[in-house]
């Protein structure tokens, strides 16, 4: 059995590794095609670019873990069964659940990996991610001239606003020729610099530029005196331009969002939100008492309700107040006083409320997708076992369509669960509940005799569509041909 076992993890681990690296790559892709936008043409340093891919990988790995489990147990089964080492294993004795308890084994072991993954190195990555990109977000990006054209020159403070352009440029000696600046930092005031040519320099840091303008003259427009323009001639003339090419400064943010937290962390804001709607639940039933205490006291009850801290939310004089078209009695102002306490308790309470649906959600997830290797071990084995000679085909179609469901599922459950919609913890788990129901029940459909590993390939999966959707149909035809016949 030792050889079995062996015999069985080594089928398993080269469709593993391929499958991991495979789609590990697919994902990595898609994620520096939408993060290029971000990162060219700031002057970034390599070391930086390579950080954010680096710090995108774990978060690609928690999903594509447990798909190369899923297209592992597809292809290494469907092979076997293709190659009728199945059939001989059956006809010596060995029992179909024997073969899939090693990878249930080894599924348990990938999920405990999993939730350590989730809870220690996922939360911290992506947490310096974000940071990461906020600060590469707000540096500016370095300045590269073009000759004969109108370049932006963009400034860390966002107030001050150059265009300009240069008929010539001579990269070595750092030279501009025939130089036109246009100046539009003062939105009251529109000033050009035109100048015969000027020299650029960089501080050490490269953060700040200094031009040096010679022979040239300023033109200065005033936008409420467009008549009067102002021209001032000079023969050398400075110019600097702070933040030009602002280095990339690391701003270390202790803020963390619901998937930057640890399994401990979440069950804290989970904790505190509970204890908050607590309160405030206790808060308006109080206040509720307070209010038909009054009611029922009359006007000495009011007057005592209105010198009660609960009560003091707004005062005002009614009278004033009814002359508006507002209320006038003073049972009337009871009851607007009333709403008002009711309508802030109700804003607390929801509040409340989606800060716990939300962070409860995040809590399960960190649990869900892990046990869905599991999952995936006990459904796509016996389904590689019922279609073996559909080949890669069957593997690409079959797993794509498992993780197209299982993730949209996933999302859409997420998002129900953060609306209050269902509960956050059915959201998580609800893929997980329903692929595992399936997987048990074509498990013990696989495990009889009578369903042995005979199934073929596309045709019998169109034969048993045909006959799943045609079910009905045949015993509504059968009931009519009887009642035909009485």
């Amino acid at each position: 059995m030792r050889i079995l076992t062996r015999y069985l993890l080594r089928a398993h681990i080269g469709p593993f590794l391929f499958a991991l690296f495979a789609l590990t790559g697919i994902l990595f892709v898609n994620t520096v095609a939408r993060r290029y936008q971000d990162l060219a043409g700031k002057g970034l340093p390599l070391s930086v670019v390579l950080e954010v891919f680096y710090l995108s990988l774990p978060h690609i790995l928690a999903l594509t873990l447990p798909m190369a489990v899923l297209v592992a147990a597809l292809y290494a089964f469907a092979q076997m069964s293709a190659d009728n080492e199945i059939t001989a294993l059956k006809a010596s004795g060995v029992s179909l659940f024997r073969l899939i308890m090693p990878l249930v084994f080894v599924a348990v072991l990938f999920t405990g990996f999993m939730l350590w993954f989730n809870d220690s190195v996922l939360p911290d990555t992506n947490h310096r991610l974000k940071n990461l990109v906020a600060d590469v977000s707000a540096k500016t990006p370095t300045l590269q001239l073009t000759e004969q054209v109108i370049n932006p020159i963009r400034t860390n403070d966002f107030r001050t606003r150059y265009w300009l352009r240069a008929g010539r440029i001579d990269d070595e000696t750092q030279r501009l020729y025939d130089v036109v600046i246009y100046d539009m930092s003062n939105a009251r005031k529109s000033r050009t610099i035109y100048a015969d040519s000027g020299a650029m320099y960089l501080n050490p840091a490269q953060t700040d530029m200094r031009l040096t303008l010679f022979d040239g003259v300023v033109h200065e427009v005033d936008e409420f005196e467009q008549e009067a323009l102002q021209r001032v001639f000079f023969a050398q003339q400075h110019v600097e331009l702070r933040g030009v090419g602002t280095e990339l400064e690391r701003r270390a943010s202790e803020h963390r969002t619901d998937r930057e937290m640890s399994v401990a962390m979440l069950k804290a804001v989970v904790d505190s939100a509970q204890r908050e709607l607590a309160r405030v639940r206790s808060e308006a039933q109080e206040l509720h008492l307070t209010n038909l205490e009054a009611v029922l006291e009359g006007p000495a009850g009011r007057a005592a309700m209105g010198d009660s801290p609960a009560f003091a939310l707004d005062r005002y004089d009614p009278r004033t107040y009814g002359r508006a078209g507002g209320i006038t009695e003073g049972s009337d102002e009871v009851a607007y006083r009333a709403a008002l306490d009711a309508q802030r308790l109700a804003n607390q309470a929801r509040t409340f409320t989606d800060l716990s649906n939300q962070y409860r959600v995040e809590y399960h997830k960190k649990f869900a997708i892990p046990f869905a290797c599991i999952i995936f071990v006990l459904l796509g084995a016996p389904l590689a076992l019922r279609f073996p000679r559909g080949g890669v085909g069957m593997v690409i179609a079959a797993s794509f369509a498992i993780f197209g469901i299982y993730y949209m599922s996933l999302i859409g459950g997420e998002s129900l669960g953060d609306r209050g919609t269902i509960n956050p913890i059915w959201g998580p788990w609800a893929p997980n509940l329903l692929f595992g129901l399936i997987g048990l029940w074509t498990l013990s459909r696989i495990g009889r005799e009578k369903a042995t590993s005979r199934g073929g390939g596309w045709d019998d999966v169109v034969y048993g569509a045909r006959r799943l959707f045609s079910r009905p149909f045949r015993r509504r035809r059968g009931t009519a041909a009887a009642a035909s016949e009485a």
